[in-house]
């Protein structure tokens, strides 16, 4: 650990739900809700509007709505978040080589292998320009943490929020961590506190006091020993830009239990081929295929086959998971599917190619359900179960399947131009017609099946033409040679968010 504040977290404040609020006027200022929508649905974000309420990450979906039943309660739209995120970690980038995220809204950054002198000043400096070429780029707003390594950064980050920065300067982290529970330290979950509160053990200072030999003895040498040096405010780990992904997944959870067979097989299909368009879009291929099952008695298990060598095949990806599912029974009921690839490389292996004649009597079974079934994702009757899933709300692959209108998701309507969906039932579909820049738009009602209405890519956040508009600005206001000798702005040269390396 260091002793200057160079090691700086930053955790984008309710992200999801900001991104929301910027996009649509109308729910600026209100409670807003993103998450699964269906009766096991999960809250992904809450804006702090509905936190007064009690709702909060990772609540369930239907406690969520009898805590606050007046909220916008919407889908999530990756799209958008993902962009704003590289946004974000592109600025982030210009302050230091050195960036770790951690998800699409929190990252830690090494300030000092960025060039930043190891002084609070110059620190504090670096992050108030950060804090604000954020907002410039994105709108949004973001809490900072600063300290001399990641555990107290992270702290002082969750202490800022929401948008603010705080400061933990050498000398002062043991006083501050004496208070706090123990959870806050990393590597402390419900099994860990449980067993500390046995001990009598329930706030930093008092791990710190019991002693490093009591928490060896209680958690086991490695645990124990990591403990004790968190709980002095001892953090040695690293900032690593590069996390290599072990393995990569995807999985729909069902609003209503599946005890089909032939359906349980062809949602396996469709994760399959999600998963593998995720792996190309990594550039990674994978050599074990693993399904995971979750039963209406939540029990899960998980099963794998390894392949002869790296691929990134669907058919072959989407074989080894039919074998697999094959082997669980799940006529009792599922609630959960998924299918994960792991082994990543960075090649495949041709003749793997060769594993698809292995399985044809799977794919020509899956292939005749497909056919009489007429859609794999959406079969006829009125109990049908629907998946949870992260890309609800885009533009659906095929037009000639039936346009089912999520709540949040972006739709444009040949007269009307761009609006969102704010519900949908009977037939009909509720948009307001706002854009991230006009004021609070009007709400009109079609049928849904209306040709008029498409669904529709995101809008930015912000004015496509707003830089533009400010450096005409700038320019207007300096007069044909430039700004004004003294006037304030951004340094020459200087991109949003790069370190000054001095200042008189």
């Amino acid at each position: 650990m260091r002793g200057a504040p160079t090691i700086l977290h930053l955790d984008m404040d309710a992200f999801y739900a900001s991104a929301e609020q910027a996009a649509k006027p109308s729910l600026r200022g209100k409670p807003v809700i993103v998450g699964g929508l269906g009766p096991r649905g999960v809250v992904a974000t809450a804006s702090y509007e509905a936190r007064v309420f009690g709702v909060h990450s990772a609540m369930a979906m239907a406690q969520a709505r009898r805590l606050c039943p007046n909220a916008a309660f919407l889908i999530p739209r990756f799209a958008l978040y993902r962009k704003v995120s590289d946004a974000v970690m592109t600025l982030l980038h210009t302050l230091s080589p050195l960036v770790e995220p951690l998800s699409l809204d929190e990252a830690f950054v090494d300030l000092e292998a960025g060039g930043t002198e190891p002084t609070v000043e110059a620190a504090r400096a670096v992050a108030e320009r950060l804090r604000a070429d954020i907002k410039a780029v994105t709108g949004l707003t973001g809490s900072v943490g600063l300290a001399g390594s990641k555990m107290l950064a992270k702290i002082g980050s969750e202490q800022a929020k929401p948008d603010g920065l705080v400061v933990i300067e050498p000398g002062t982290e043991r006083e501050l961590l004496g208070p706090m529970s123990v959870r806050t330290l990393p590597g402390v979950g419900p099994a860990t506190a449980e067993t500390l509160r046995r001990a009598g053990i329930h706030t930093v200072a008092e791990t710190r006091e019991a002693g490093e030999a009591e928490l060896v003895r209680l958690l086991g040498r490695a645990h124990g020993a990591s403990l004790f040096l968190m709980a002095e405010g001892r953090d040695e780990r690293p900032v690593v830009a590069e996390r290599d992904a072990k393995s990569i997944s995807v999985e729909d959870t069902f609003d209503v239990d599946l005890t089909d067979r032939t359906r349980v097989q062809l949602e396996i299909a469709r994760l399959a081929d999600r998963c593998v368009r995720r792996l190309r879009e990594a550039g990674r291929s994978g050599r074990t295929v693993v399904i995971k099952v979750r039963r209406y008695d939540f029990s899960t298990l998980t099963r794998s086959e390894t392949l002869r060598g790296p691929t990134d095949d669907p058919a072959v990806v989407r074989e080894a998971a039919a074998r697999l599912i094959d082997g669980v029974e799940t006529t009792a009921g599922v609630r959960l599917l998924g299918v994960g690839v792991s082994g990543l490389a960075d090649f495949t292996q041709e003749d793997l190619f060769a594993q698809a004649a292995q399985a044809a009597e799977v794919v020509q079974a899956a292939q005749a359900a497909h056919e009489a079934l007429g859609d794999a994702g959406r079969p006829p009757g009125p109990e049908r179960p629907e998946p949870v899933r992260e890309g609800a709300g885009e533009a659906p692959e095929d037009a000639e399947k039936p346009r089912r209108w999520l709540p949040g998701s972006d739709v444009r309507h040949a007269e009307y131009g761009a609006g969102w969906v704010q519900g949908s039932g009977v037939g009909r579909v509720t948009v307001r017609f706002e854009e991230p820049w006009s004021p609070p738009g009007r709400v009109r009602t079609f049928p849904v099946d209306d040709p008029a209405l498409q669904p529709a890519d995101p809008l930015p956040l912000l004015r496509p033409d707003a830089d533009a508009a400010a450096e005409a600005e700038a320019e207007e206001a300096g007069g044909p040679d430039g700004p004004t000798p003294g006037a304030s702005g951004p340094e020459p040269g200087r991109r949003p968010g790069q370190p000054v390396t001095s200042r008189p």
